[in-house]
């Protein structure tokens, strides 16, 4: 099950209070709905939220920031590494940390591209205009050295043939929401909780948004390369 918090985005560029309010009510939403193990999709609301989260319910949980820094490192090979995200997730310094306590040598470049989200939400994947923006975001990391960008958003990796012309071949991207999937799969087995486990039929997907079902649509099919049937507009309450 998808829940996409339509009516109250963009997160990245809200107070860590209020995202961590609205995370609460999406949590709570889906914890009614029985979900068995949650993924906080979203790197704003993993680096203000995840903890808090955490403490206020039971439910397994795991965001998109701690796989993307591992996989970042388990590929750099100068130590250096780069940065792209919302003005919040840049700002909250979450990736910065959690690279420098897993490897102290790493030295790390971070650079907020708040126009990204728009580019593709607008399906504006390619292009000189668009170019144009990626090039003027990522300008100051190309003279850094670093050898691997972290794709600090779920939105970026839409952007990476134009992130790869511009960083050149030599860069590695890391896409955090590829690097969660594995992470996901791995604790689903330790705690017997893969659907194929049981014996059970394939598992089916649900869709649920708080805004406009079919704006969503049309952008989710970007992210997945297929159309999106039957997306259910919701109504997250407050949670207590």
């Amino acid at each position: 099950m998808y829940l996409g918090d339509t009516a109250r985005v963009p997160y990245g560029s809200k107070s860590p209070e209020t995202v961590i309010h609205y995370s609460v009510d999406n949590v709570q939403f889906l914890t009614e709905r029985k979900a068995k193990m949650i993924v906080i999709a979203c790197n704003t609301a993993s680096a203000f939220a995840l903890p808090i989260l955490r403490e206020k319910f039971s439910v397994p949980m795991i965001g998109v920031i701690e796989p993307g820094v591992r996989g970042a490192l388990s590929r750099t090979r100068n130590q250096k590494i780069g940065v792209i995200g919302t003005e919040g997730t840049i700002r909250s310094q979450a990736y910065a940390t959690l690279l420098k306590k897993f490897n102290p040598k790493a030295e790390v470049y971070s650079i907020a591209c708040p126009l990204f989200v728009p580019l593709v939400e607008e399906g504006w994947l390619s292009g000189e205009e668009s170019r144009a923006v990626v090039a003027r975001y990522l300008s100051p990391l190309k003279s850094t050295g670093i050898d691997t960008l972290i794709l600090g958003c779920t939105h970026y990796p839409l952007l990476k043939p134009l992130l790869r012309e511009v960083m050149g071949e030599s860069v590695a991207l890391i896409d955090s929401a590829e690097e969660t999937a594995k992470e996901l799969v791995r604790l689903l087995k330790t705690k017997n909780l893969l659907k194929g486990d049981t014996g059970a039929k394939k598992g089916r997907h649900s869709y649920c948004v708080t805004d406009s079902p079919e704006r969503f649509a049309r952008v989710g099919s970007l992210f997945l390369g297929e159309n999106l049937d039957g997306v259910e507009r919701v109504s997250v309450p407050a949670a207590l």
